[in-house]
């Protein structure tokens, strides 16, 4: 119950520090899919750090760098145009894929209790995209689908009786994998 009110009180932080939806400009949606890719990166990386939790804080970053790397690799190859008319980076949306990258992981490491509030999150990163006219609804469901399998695929679930120890001293340094019976 503790991890649903945390899960719920980040999420919830994420989206007070915007609120789109009373904002009649596009900056305000625009801003606030900044906040949200932006809020959901960090806590997919920071939460298995803040739980001593070395192998998770990898795969998150691996999950992430995939994800939006692809996202953006995409972008130089379609030549889509923004809806916006800024310029041919519109598909797929790297925001929503980054997004999903982070719910994806949290999802399949922690469990629903801190997946579900990440993918709501995630989903609103996905409609604030193009609410901004920065990307096409079908942008927006692409990246979705990229940052998901990135963060399915490389993430596995955490188990406290498997460890990634990494250890150093003097002489070298090196990782250990503990197993407690």
């Amino acid at each position: 119950m503790k991890r649903i009110g945390l899960s719920a009180a980040l999420a919830l932080s994420v989206f007070a520090s915007e609120t789109p939806a009373l904002a009649n400009d596009r900056n305000g949606w625009s801003t606030a899919s900044d906040v949200g890719a932006i809020g959901l990166g960090a806590i997919a990386l920071g939460l298995p750090l803040a739980k001593g939790d070395e192998t998770g804080a990898l795969q998150a970053g691996a999950s992430l760098g995939v994800g939006y790397g692809i996202a953006e690799g995409l972008k130089h190859v379609t030549h889509e145009q923004r809806p916006d008319g800024s310029d041919f980076k519109s598909f797929p949306s790297a925001h929503t894929s980054l997004s999903f990258a982070a719910a994806a992981t949290l999802n399949r490491r922690y469990g629903w209790q801190v997946g579900l509030p990440a993918t709501l999150v995630a989903t609103f990163v996905g409609i604030a995209r193009v609410e901004a006219r920065r990307h096409h609804w079908y942008d927006a469901v692409a990246g979705a689908a990229i940052g998901e399998a990135s963060g399915l695929l490389i993430t596995k679930p955490y188990s406290s009786n498997v460890r990634l120890v990494p250890w150093g001293d003097s002489h070298g340094g090196g990782a250990v994998v503990a197993v407690r019976f």
